[in-house]
Protein backbone atom coordinates (compact mmCIF):
# COMPACT_ATOMS: atom_id res chain seq x y z
CA UNK A 1 0.00 0.00 0.00
CA UNK A 2 1.56 3.26 -0.47
CA UNK A 3 0.10 6.61 0.20
CA UNK A 4 0.14 9.33 -2.59
CA UNK A 5 -0.04 12.16 -0.02
CA UNK A 6 4.23 10.88 0.67
CA UNK A 7 7.08 11.98 -1.65
CA UNK A 8 9.01 9.02 -2.82
CA UNK A 9 11.93 9.87 -0.68
CA UNK A 10 9.82 9.82 2.94
CA UNK A 11 7.64 6.53 2.06
CA UNK A 12 7.04 4.17 4.51
CA UNK A 13 9.62 1.17 3.60
CA UNK A 14 11.14 -1.86 5.29
CA UNK A 15 14.07 -2.02 6.98
CA UNK A 16 16.79 -4.86 7.49
CA UNK A 17 17.59 -5.62 11.33
CA UNK A 18 21.22 -4.08 10.93
CA UNK A 19 19.75 -0.47 9.70
CA UNK A 20 16.89 -1.06 13.07
CA UNK A 21 20.28 -2.09 15.18
CA UNK A 22 22.01 0.90 13.84
CA UNK A 23 18.64 3.39 15.12
CA UNK A 24 18.38 2.19 18.35
CA UNK A 25 22.34 1.20 19.02
CA UNK A 26 21.14 -2.64 19.58
CA UNK A 27 18.90 -4.85 18.29
CA UNK A 28 16.43 -6.90 21.00
CA UNK A 29 13.19 -8.87 20.48
CA UNK A 30 11.21 -5.76 21.63
CA UNK A 31 12.64 -3.52 19.34
CA UNK A 32 11.96 -5.88 16.42
CA UNK A 33 8.21 -6.79 17.97
CA UNK A 34 7.54 -2.69 17.57
CA UNK A 35 8.96 -2.68 14.30
CA UNK A 36 6.64 -5.89 12.77
CA UNK A 37 3.71 -4.22 14.81
CA UNK A 38 4.12 -0.72 12.84
CA UNK A 39 4.85 -2.06 9.74
CA UNK A 40 2.02 -4.76 9.70
CA UNK A 41 -0.25 -1.17 10.98
CA UNK A 42 1.32 0.14 7.67
CA UNK A 43 0.35 -2.56 5.06
CA UNK A 44 -2.81 -3.59 6.56
CA UNK A 45 -4.63 -0.47 8.82
CA UNK A 46 -3.36 2.81 7.47
CA UNK A 47 0.04 4.48 5.43
CA UNK A 48 -0.26 7.64 5.92
CA UNK A 49 2.10 8.93 8.41
CA UNK A 50 -0.32 11.99 8.46
CA UNK A 51 -3.19 10.40 8.97
CA UNK A 52 -2.74 7.53 12.26
CA UNK A 53 -1.92 7.98 15.49
CA UNK A 54 -0.21 5.76 17.92
CA UNK A 55 -0.71 5.37 21.74
CA UNK A 56 1.92 2.82 22.81
CA UNK A 57 1.74 0.95 26.22
CA UNK A 58 3.90 -0.44 28.12
CA UNK A 59 6.21 -0.29 31.00
CA UNK A 60 8.09 2.97 31.62
CA UNK A 61 11.77 0.74 31.62
CA UNK A 62 13.78 -1.07 28.79
CA UNK A 63 13.38 -3.44 27.58
CA UNK A 64 9.27 -3.32 27.03
CA UNK A 65 9.87 0.48 26.08
CA UNK A 66 12.27 -0.64 23.40
CA UNK A 67 9.06 -1.43 21.51
CA UNK A 68 8.19 2.30 20.65
CA UNK A 69 11.44 2.93 18.67
CA UNK A 70 10.28 0.02 16.03
CA UNK A 71 6.66 1.50 16.23
CA UNK A 72 8.44 5.06 15.29
CA UNK A 73 10.47 3.22 12.52
CA UNK A 74 7.87 1.15 10.45
CA UNK A 75 4.70 2.76 11.21
CA UNK A 76 5.55 6.73 10.58
CA UNK A 77 4.19 7.83 13.87
CA UNK A 78 7.03 9.72 15.74
CA UNK A 79 7.33 12.04 18.62
CA UNK A 80 8.57 14.91 16.28
CA UNK A 81 4.84 14.85 14.65
CA UNK A 82 3.53 14.38 17.86
CA UNK A 83 1.26 11.87 16.21
CA UNK A 84 2.17 8.81 19.31
CA UNK A 85 2.28 9.10 22.89
CA UNK A 86 3.80 6.68 24.81
CA UNK A 87 1.88 5.49 28.35
CA UNK A 88 3.23 3.69 31.23
CA UNK A 89 0.83 0.47 31.78
CA UNK A 90 1.65 -3.07 32.42
CA UNK A 91 -0.76 -4.43 29.50
CA UNK A 92 1.93 -4.00 26.94
CA UNK A 93 0.04 -3.47 23.49
CA UNK A 94 0.02 -0.59 20.84
CA UNK A 95 -3.44 1.27 19.58
CA UNK A 96 -3.32 2.84 16.46
CA UNK A 97 -6.44 5.28 15.27
CA UNK A 98 -6.91 6.33 11.69
CA UNK A 99 -10.13 7.91 9.74
CA UNK A 100 -12.73 6.91 12.93
CA UNK A 101 -10.92 3.05 13.09
CA UNK A 102 -8.56 1.78 15.75
CA UNK A 103 -6.85 -1.13 15.47
CA UNK A 104 -5.51 -2.68 18.82
CA UNK A 105 -2.17 -5.47 18.90
CA UNK A 106 -1.26 -6.80 21.97
CA UNK A 107 2.57 -9.05 21.60
CA UNK A 108 1.62 -12.79 22.27
CA UNK A 109 3.80 -13.92 25.49
CA UNK A 110 7.14 -15.51 25.29
CA UNK A 111 10.24 -16.71 26.55
CA UNK A 112 12.36 -13.92 27.67
CA UNK A 113 15.89 -14.71 27.07
CA UNK A 114 17.41 -15.99 30.31
CA UNK A 115 20.49 -13.01 31.80
CA UNK A 116 23.61 -15.62 32.21
CA UNK A 117 26.64 -15.53 30.09
CA UNK A 118 25.12 -16.14 26.66
CA UNK A 119 22.39 -13.46 27.44
CA UNK A 120 23.89 -11.01 24.98
CA UNK A 121 23.84 -13.76 21.94
CA UNK A 122 20.05 -15.24 23.08
CA UNK A 123 18.72 -11.65 23.03
CA UNK A 124 19.88 -11.62 19.12
CA UNK A 125 19.01 -15.13 18.19
CA UNK A 126 15.08 -13.67 19.39
CA UNK A 127 15.42 -10.86 17.97
CA UNK A 128 16.49 -12.35 14.76
CA UNK A 129 13.70 -14.69 14.99
CA UNK A 130 11.28 -12.29 15.69
CA UNK A 131 12.11 -11.01 12.41
CA UNK A 132 10.97 -13.53 10.20
CA UNK A 133 8.03 -15.22 12.33
CA UNK A 134 4.64 -14.87 10.73
CA UNK A 135 2.76 -11.94 12.48
CA UNK A 136 -0.19 -14.39 14.16
CA UNK A 137 3.04 -15.81 16.04
CA UNK A 138 4.27 -12.58 17.19
CA UNK A 139 0.97 -10.52 17.97
CA UNK A 140 -2.89 -10.43 18.28
CA UNK A 141 -4.75 -7.77 16.33
CA UNK A 142 -8.44 -6.53 17.23
CA UNK A 143 -10.31 -4.03 14.84
CA UNK A 144 -12.46 -1.33 16.20
CA UNK A 145 -15.06 1.11 13.96
CA UNK A 146 -15.86 1.46 10.21
CA UNK A 147 -13.96 -0.36 7.89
Amino acid sequence: MVHSACPPAIRPRDYTLGELGAFHAHIGPFLVLGYRIGRYVRDHFCDDPFSISARVCCPARSPERCMVDGIQVSSGCTLGKENIVVIDDPDVRAEFEAGGRLIVIRPRPFPRPVRDAHYRENLLRCAEDFFVLPDAELFDVSRYGRG
